[in-house]
């Protein structure tokens, strides 16, 4: 017998000062045996730094049609395909293929991101922006992770601040083009 998917679930506070964001919302999160739980902190941070109207989870790793993040329109059009993690150039080619805006929110090392994709086909690549969230901000989230969360996420000048359940973290999520060069986010 497989093992099901765990339910969390999050009463998110966003305080997204560089963006003019401010809302709360409840999220309910499956995560997959497969997945772990960097990967899943990752994906909610991510889903709420990105937070606009018509943002939803993808089907996650059932489905390789969608990512773990997207954003559509009113008309159901995806105007923003958001991946998680370290995806292959081929998705991200796809995903910006697809919509107006193509991110990627990783946790692990950047610079090993980018040579997977070296050389690689990227449609409107110098559009596509990776970003590597500090990985002492999500082991810190991480520790904190329960299947019931009060989640407080800020992001001020740059720097991103978590409380999870009375537990604090604060790191930086650093923007990268293709290139690897910098850029401002």
């Amino acid at each position: 017998m497989a093992i099901g998917s765990t339910m969390h679930t999050f009463d998110v506070d966003l305080a997204d000062v560089d963006r003019g964001v401010y809302e709360q919302f409840a999220l309910r999160v499956a995560r997959h045996p497969s997945e772990t739980a960097e990967f899943m902190v990752t994906r909610i941070l991510a889903y709420c730094l990105e937070y606009r109207e018509g943002i939803v989870f993808g089907g996650g790793v059932s489905t390789s049609e969608e990512p773990a993040v997207l954003v559509r329109d009113l008309t159901g059009a995806v105007t923003a395909w958001i991946e998680v993690g370290a995806p292959d150039a081929a998705r991200v080619h796809s995903g910006s293929k697809l919509a107006d805006r193509a991110v990627v929110y990783t946790h692990r090392d950047p610079a090993h991101v980018l040579r997977s994709w070296g050389g690689k086909r990227i449609h409107r690549a110098e559009e596509v922006v990776l970003y590597a969230v500090e990985p002492a901000l999500v082991a810190q989230t991480v520790a904190a992770l329960e299947r019931r969360n009060t989640l407080a996420v800020s992001r001020t000048e740059g720097q991103v601040y978590v409380e999870l359940n009375g537990s604090t973290a604060s790191g930086t999520v650093t923007a990268f083009g293709v290139d690897g060069e910098e850029r401002s986010a």
